[in-house]
This record gives structure tokens, C-alpha cells and sequence, in this order.
């Protein structure tokens, strides 16, 4: 059975919700975040568990792809408890909040376990999420304790 990539536009706080939830216990190595300033750009790297087929009812084995997630129209981006020095930790993707602010501009937060954070403030909301290569079985599946 051939893959088909998964690739997702976003235009909207709902539409962030659906890329927040393909996203869902993604890993990230902090080497591979990446702000454009000049070309108000912002790109990061993740390895994404392809929970959709376990959505589908389709226990086969556990797979992870590569991804990225890119936001166009980027004013600013600032991190929280996020060392950029230390390039080889991992963070685990918990979420996205989407805020509207009084200048109407947008404030779009990447939160990851350990209380860490990227605020990305944006004049519209114009992300894409877009798989990479094909994907590799991956040993475990995530838990969640409620």
C-alpha cells in the first residue's frame, strides 16, 4: 500500500486545531527550528507519529515521518524554557493556541512538554505542514496517563 504524504494548509484557528492534532506527541530536535527573519519565515522539523492510521481503525505498526511545519508572515518569534545552545535536546509537541491580538495580528503558541514554548506572533495565519520522505516504524506508541 503507497503512503500518500500528508500536506495541510492552515488559514485559521480551527484549521490550527487539525495540524495541532496531526502534530500530536511530535519530536523536535531544537537544531531544527529555524527563524527566517529577513524573509519572516519560520520553519521547524519534526518527526511526526502518523496517529491517522490508528484513527482509522487501522492498527498496523507504529510509524513515525518527518514533517515540517512552516508559518509565513512571521513579525516575531520568542521561546520559553527552550535552550537554543544546547542543539541536541529533544522536545515533545503537546499543542498550538491561537490568540487574536488588538492590532489584529495573530500569537500562535507551539507548546511542548517541560513548560516549554515558541511564540510566534504573525500578521495572518498562513501555516502549511507538510510530510517529508516515507516513514519508519517506530518501537513504541505514545501513552497518555488521564
Amino acid at each position: 500500500m503507497k503512503v500518500t504524504n500528508l500536506k495541510l494548509l492552515a488559514t485559521s484557528d480551527e484549521d490550527l486545531r487539525i495540524v495541532a492534532a496531526h502534530l500530536q506527541d511530535a519530536i523536535v530536535l531544537t537544531q531544527d527550528i529555524i527563524s527566517l527573519k529577513k524573509n519572516r519565515i519560520f520553519l521547524i522539523q519534526l518527526n511526526r507519529f502518523m496517529w491517522e492510521d490508528v484513527e482509522k481503525g487501522i492498527f498496523r505498526k507504529n510509524k513515525r515521518i518527518r514533517t515540517v511545519l512552516k508559518f509565513d508572515n512571521v513579525i516575531s518569534v520568542l521561546s520559553k524554557n527552550i535552550n537554543t545552545k544546547s542543539n541536541k535536546k529533544f522536545l515533545d509537541f503537546l499543542t498550538i493556541e491561537c490568540n487574536v491580538l488588538s492590532d489584529k495580528s495573530y500569537e500562535v503558541k507551539l507548546i511542548f512538554s517541560g513548560d516549554a514554548i515558541i511564540k510566534i506572533k504573525t500578521e495572518i495565519i498562513n501555516v502549511t505542514l507538510d510530510d517529508q520522505g516515507s516513514p519508519w516504524e517506530s518501537k513504541t506508541q505514545p501513552k497518555h496517563n488521564f
